[in-house]
């Protein structure tokens, strides 16, 4: 029997299997999305970031070097050099160089050779980058040893490029430090506040460099420069120069700096000497000093400590406020007299002590008798002017020692310097707000004699006596020649008499020719007028004071004095005052 067969579908699966339509549609659509993706990021690439990119892969092949711009020299008022520039070296590294992780072993190689902390340097690089195309400095006027390391060794320091370029230098030293102050990189805050600045830009950080840093500064240049994949210049491509800072006269004379700073010598204290007529200052000298050379190269933590540590070299001394001593027996005269209680020609009894309120207050001696302005001055009569300070009042003292300059009416804003503070006379109602306390009869005793609350800066103490050289007017010390005889340094009126400052001025005269400042009658200078002070300071050695002005004849220079616990003014301040005017008469005859 034959078999029969039949022939039929199978069933089914499980599995569904799409047509070969359906998988055309879902290729054809991923296909679509990497497309779009690949579109949209390239559109990314070339609009939205296209100048960013384009500035990127120039900067693989083109460089911009950085070059310094010379700062403006600064010079005395004869044109002498204060401040002026030097060839240096200076140690760049470019960032892109070398990838990140082994920058801290060459920072650690480069810290031996330079003395500089390897964090510092990897400070550095992480401020501008490691994918910075710009360089950034690490250290600036490289020593002759460390420059020879580098450049037999520079195969192990790939991305390090050493760089010629100029430097500030200071030819005197430590001489003016005080004024002219000295210079730095600039910082975090510096950068932000001048976006204009580029990295490691130097600037002023103190003293007139700070001050005058605009007009000195100049503005950095640039090179650009094609280099190859591995870094190396392959040519210039062109320039930028550099536009150099203008240079700036001060009124300062180098002659008499000199001599004011080694007349103080090693000291504590400060001397000014000022120009009677226009406020120019001449000279100011501040002891202890630092070497503004220190701060053109990296200044260590060590070297910072050391300067810290010695007696606050940073301090501008000369205007700093102390007390005054006999030299405020200018005010104490002008405000007798100008009261209208004293006339020019009055005389009061002096003696050994006089009791005011119950208290005794001493002479220097046995007394001098009757007395007048002049022997008051000559023998610095202390029981003299008690009777008049008491008699005037605080109020009119505080008058006059403003009228004089002592305060806030000698501007520093002129100056432009740091640290500098006003002196103070300050009245009863003034001392009852700043100390919470009363006015006692002993306060205006011993402000009569320029002790107690008193207090009055070397700059002020020159101020108060060049008023009375030259005639009644209060000058305006500067120290920018282009300020001089200009409307801002316009000397103003005190409102003095004619007779009252004749009659200092006699008193003046009377402490050189017969009184506690005659050795400067020697014979060795035109006569000059001044009047010494010894400022007792509890616990120490008293200070030692003295202002002057000369020559009597012709009135050119002021000059105040304090020397720091050194006992009598006519023993400590009254050489220096001798040895200033020395100076100034070879050169002014």
């Amino acid at each position: 029997m034959a078999r029969e067969f039949s022939f039929s579908s199978p069933k089914p699966s499980a599995d569904i299997t799409l047509p070969r339509a359906s998988r055309s549609v879902v290729l054809m659509g991923l296909v679509t999305v990497l497309i779009s993706m690949s579109v949209a990021r390239l559109a990314q690439l070339q609009v939205l970031h296209g100048d960013d990119n384009r500035q990127r892969a120039e900067q693989n092949r083109l460089r911009p070097v950085p070059i310094i711009s010379d700062r403006g020299n600064i010079l005395d008022r004869n044109g002498k050099l204060l401040a002026a520039n030097r060839l240096s070296r200076s140690v760049y590294l470019w960032p892109k160089e070398q990838p990140k992780q082994k920058w801290p072993q060459t920072a650690a190689k480069l810290s031996a050779l330079l003395s500089v902390p390897a964090s510092d340097i990897l400070k550095t690089l992480e401020k501008a980058g490691y994918k910075s195309p710009m360089p950034v400095r690490v250290s600036r006027d490289l020593n002759s040893k460390a420059f020879l390391a580098l450049a037999e060794r520079s195969s192990e320091f790939p991305g390090v490029e050493i760089r010629a370029e100029s430097n500030r230098n200071y030819p005197h030293g430590d001489l003016a430090a005080h004024v002219l102050g000295y210079i730095g990189e600039a910082s975090e805050d510096d950068l932000q506040a001048n976006p204009q600045y580029p990295m490691g830009m130097i600037v002023g950080k103190m003293g007139l460099e700070r001050q005058i840093n605009d007009k000195v500064a100049g503005v950095w240049g640039n090179r650009l420069v094609e280099v190859d994949a591995t870094g190396s210049e392959l040519r210039e491509l062109g320039i930028n120069p550099p536009i150099a800072g203008e240079p700036v006269q001060l009124t300062l004379d180098l002659d008499l700096q000199k001599t004011a700073e080694k007349a103080l010598g090693n000291r504590r204290g400060g001397v000014v000497v000022l120009d009677v007529k226009t406020g120019a200052v001449l000279a100011m000298a501040s002891g202890p000093k630092f070497n503004p050379n220190l701060f053109t190269g990296r200044i260590t933590q060590a070297d910072w400590l050391r300067l810290q540590a010695q007696d606050k070299p940073f301090l501008n001394r000369a205007l700093q406020g102390y007390p005054p001593g006999s030299t405020f027996k200018i005010v104490t005269a002008a405000a007798g007299m100008e009261s209208g209680k004293f006339p020019p020609k009055s005389v009061l009894v002096s003696s050994s002590s006089i009791r005011i309120g119950g208290i005794d207050f001493y002479e220097h001696g046995a007394g001098y008798g009757p007395i007048g302005f002049p022997d008051a001055f000559a023998y610095s009569s202390n029981t003299f002017f008690y009777q008049m300070g008491v008699a005037v009042g605080p109020e009119e003292m505080a008058k006059w020692a403003h009228r004089l300059g002592i305060g806030e009416t000698t501007d520093l804003d002129l100056l432009g310097l740091d640290q500098g503070t006003h002196g103070s006379a300050p009245t009863p109602a003034e001392k009852q707000k700043l100390y919470d306390e009363g006015w006692y009869v002993g306060d205006t005793v011993t402000m009569a004699i320029g002790q107690g609350l008193v207090l009055v800066t070397p700059l002020e103490m020159a101020v108060m006596v060049a008023a009375i050289a030259n005639g009644g007017y209060r000058v305006k010390p500067h120290l920018l020649a282009s300020q001089t005889n200009t409307p801002a340094t316009q000397p103003e009126p005190t409102g003095m008499k004619p007779e009252t400052i004749a009659t200092i001025r006699k008193g003046l005269i009377a402490v050189v020719q017969k009184g506690t400042a005659q050795q400067l009658n020697d014979g060795s200078i035109p006569l000059t007028a001044g009047k010494t002070g010894t400022a007792e300071v509890p616990g120490q050695e008293d200070n030692a004071n003295y202002v002057a002005y000369g020559p009597v004849n012709d009135p050119q220079i002021a000059i105040g004095i304090v020397v720091e616990n050194g006992g009598f003014g006519a023993v400590s301040a009254v050489p220096i005052a001798q040895e200033i005017f020395k100076t100034y008469f070879k050169t002014h005859k």
